[in-house]
């Protein structure tokens, strides 16, 4: 080969050389930016970024007013509002030659407090409370009990001063009615008044449930000033079915009813833990009787304390026309947002 074949042939190699390294660089930056395109194009669209929900306006005082106003109102149009069972009705009594006989189961119910709440009861004869028994000072009364109930239980009669073996606590004056066992309680009736019989055995569960009633004791003789043309028992409770009247929470609760000019007397039996200081708008009370002994001079209030186990006898003279509000104090006139609650009725004087 000469020389000048080989120099001439030197320049094509050089460019080949050259050209081949050039295109071994470029390759994997060609083939990189292939791949980037190819995920990118594969990719869904990313979504626009969502806007944060905002929070709903607040209410403006007006709306809230009308809201409140809203719930207080439901409340009173519904009352008295109908409920499932009635307790404190009277229980008329057999008659076993001049004995006057009254009959009493305790067991467990199912009791409507208010509308739409049903709680668990004990009760005697079915309904909270228990029958209401009247009896005249003097008479023969026998008692009997059947315990249905899942634990023992008695009877104590409240303010009845009694031979001690009638007075119904259990291993002090009698053993405790077992469960499935009958008791039976019998005497002559010693003192007039308002009373009151529930249970002595494990009583804070017993009669916060319900084992209570009224035991209302008449005179032979009446005292004339006393006469009343409405008589009616409120028994007052504060135990697991909340503040009751007669087992019964607002708007479910019974108005006391009468005309204009009657005298209505009101016998208050607290059953529960607490004071309850009942308040009547516009009429006032007038005492006449504490724990069944008439006060040796009547006087006026519109707010008497009723304290666990008093019983207050008072009159009041039915002068002035429409529906009153007739309620405990002590739960801030018994009134939340809501509305009123538990232990508020009314006295109605009608034309």
């Amino acid at each position: 080969m000469s020389d000048r074949s080989v120099a001439t042939d030197l320049p094509s190699r050089r460019d080949f050389l050259r050209k081949g390294a050039a295109a071994a660089i470029a390759l994997p930056a060609v083939t990189a930016l292939a791949g980037c395109t190819d995920t990118r194009a594969a990719a869904a669209p990313a979504a626009p970024p969502s806007r944060p929900s905002l929070p709903p306006p607040e209410p403006t005082p007006r709306q809230k007013a009308d809201a409140m106003d809203a719930m207080h109102e439901k409340g009173i149009k519904a009352f008295p509002a109908r409920t499932r069972g009635k307790g404190n009705q009277v229980l008329e009594p057999r008659w076993d030659g001049r004995v006057k006989v009254f009959e009493l189961t305790a067991e467990e119910i199912e009791w409507e407090v208010e509308p739409g709440r049903t709680v668990k009861a004990w009760a005697y004869n079915g309904q909270v409370p228990g029958p209401q028994i009247r009896v005249r000072e003097g008479d023969r009364v026998r008692v009997t009990l059947e315990n249905k109930l899942s634990q023992s239980t008695s009877v104590h009669f409240h303010g009845l001063e009694l031979p001690n073996d009638q007075d119904g606590v259990p291993f002090i004056t009698q053993p405790p009615i077992k469960p499935g066992g009958r008791y039976t309680y019998e005497f002559t009736v010693p003192n007039a008044g308002s009373h009151m019989y529930h249970s002595h055995h494990n009583s804070a569960i017993q009669v916060g449930n319900g084992l209570l009633g009224a035991f209302i004791v008449e005179r032979r003789r009446p005292a004339p000033a006393h006469q009343a043309d409405v008589d009616y028992v409120m028994v007052l409770n504060d135990g697991a079915h909340g503040y009751t009247f007669n087992g019964k929470s607002f708007p479910a609760t019974e108005p006391i009813v009468c005309r204009q000019g009657q005298t209505v007397r009101i016998r208050f039996m607290n059953e529960g833990m607490m004071i309850h200081p009942m308040h009547l708008h516009g009429m006032h009370m007038t005492v006449i009787a504490k724990d069944g002994w008439d006060q040796p001079a009547p006087w006026k209030c519109d707010t008497l304390n009723v304290a666990p186990g008093e019983r207050w006898d008072v009159l009041v003279k039915a002068t002035n026309p429409g529906t009153w509000a007739f309620h405990c104090h002590i739960l801030a006139h018994a009134e939340s947002d809501h509305g009123m609650f538990g232990m508020v009725t009314a006295l109605i004087v009608k034309v």
